[in-house]
């Protein structure tokens, strides 16, 4: 989904050597950097020397893109791959299970794919 979507979720994978002279710190650095578009990293070790790591990421889709952009650029890393979903985003306001009388539930954030 490259079109000029606003908002997205997304899945950046990478590949990198942790041994690589403070590649590992780096790329934490650049997460640390956009926590408001991370939401969570998985880190797999597949040998004892290469991790593959998979990043969710939401946000405005060109800062999601910049973003990955940034880390599959660091020297080092191998096999960036980002899959990107649109999304509506709904700013609602309502009620999940009990609602104390005079309540009006909460708001919260729905991410709703485009089909």
């Amino acid at each position: 989904a490259r079109g000029d979507a606003r908002h997205c979720v997304a899945n950046l994978s990478y590949v990198y050597n942790h041994h690589e002279r403070e590649l590992a710190e780096r790329l934490t650095e650049l997460q640390h950097g956009h926590h408001d578009l991370t939401v969570a990293t998985m880190h797999a070790h597949l040998d004892h020397d290469n991790c593959l790591e998979s990043v969710i990421l939401k946000g405005p889709t060109a800062a999601v893109r910049a973003f990955a952009d940034a880390m599959t650029a660091e020297r080092g890393v191998r096999h960036g791959s980002l899959n990107v979903v649109s999304v509506e985003v709904d700013h609602g306001r309502h009620a999940h299970g009990y609602v104390p009388k005079g309540g009006k539930g909460h708001a919260h954030l729905h991410l709703k794919p485009k089909v």
